[in-house]
């Protein structure tokens, strides 16, 4: 369909400079989206200074069911389709929820050799398994038009295969996606996170304004002094 925006979601670095590692778009969006905002409970007892004291901020979760088809991208003699079905979104959907570091993984190696070499334990039951750096979970962008695009982790998935070729790559497949919106801590070095999500939140502000135009003249009516 012409001009239809499609939902993503996008695993990205610290900035846009680099190439992506990692973008899936949904092939068709999801019928519906599910918010929930978790209110954390205010302070009581001596830590509440006033009856209207907000707590933590709000925590928004997403719920999304995305579903991928191979017949529609076969008709378009897609390789890939033909060849995996829908198994390489599904793919890229599963690496985004793996934490990946090789080359650090590489030097954790590298430098437990090192250690045992000089009779520094590296070797043996006690050896150091983490890789140097940590091993950190991917920053991923959820995209859902043209004023929503908030930096998110995701907290669970679930993927249905429904039907198979003849050497079993899944043809069709319904993913539910369970996601968490991310508050970026003003140290961080997640620029494109934090201007995603302030820019989100400027579209919120803006959009509740507009409301408040429309139910100006109603409000008028309503309030009796």
């Amino acid at each position: 369909m012409a001009g239809l925006l499609r939902g993503a979601l996008i695993e990205y670095g610290s900035d846009f400079l680099g190439p992506l590692p990692n973008v899936v778009i949904f092939q068709f969006n999801p019928e519906s989206l599910t918010r929930v905002l978790q209110i954390p409970p205010r302070p009581t007892g001596v830590s509440a200074r006033e009856t209207t004291q907000a707590g933590e901020p709000p925590v928004e979760r997403v719920t999304v069911r995305a579903e991928f088809d191979a017949a529609e991208l076969t008709n378009t003699e897609n390789p890939l389709a033909l060849t995996l079905g829908v198994g390489p979104q599904l793919a890229a959907l599963e690496q985004m929820v793996r934490p990946t570091n090789a080359i650090g993984a590489l030097i954790g190696q590298a430098i437990d050799a090192i250690g045992s070499a000089l009779g520094l334990g590296g070797g043996g039951a006690s050896a150091p398994e983490q890789p140097i750096p940590r091993d950190a979970y991917p920053r991923i962008l959820f995209v859902w038009g043209l004023t929503r695009v908030v930096p998110v982790i995701i907290e669970s998935m679930t993927i249905t295969e429904l039907q198979y070729d003849a050497l079993l790559n899944p043809t069709h497949a319904e993913v539910t996606i369970g996601l968490a919106v991310v508050t970026i801590d003003r140290c961080s070095d997640d620029t494109v996170g934090r201007g995603a999500a302030e820019f989100t939140k400027v579209a919120t502000e803006a959009k509740a304004m507009l409301n408040l135009a429309n139910t100006a003249s109603l409000a008028v009516d309503m309030i009796p002094f």
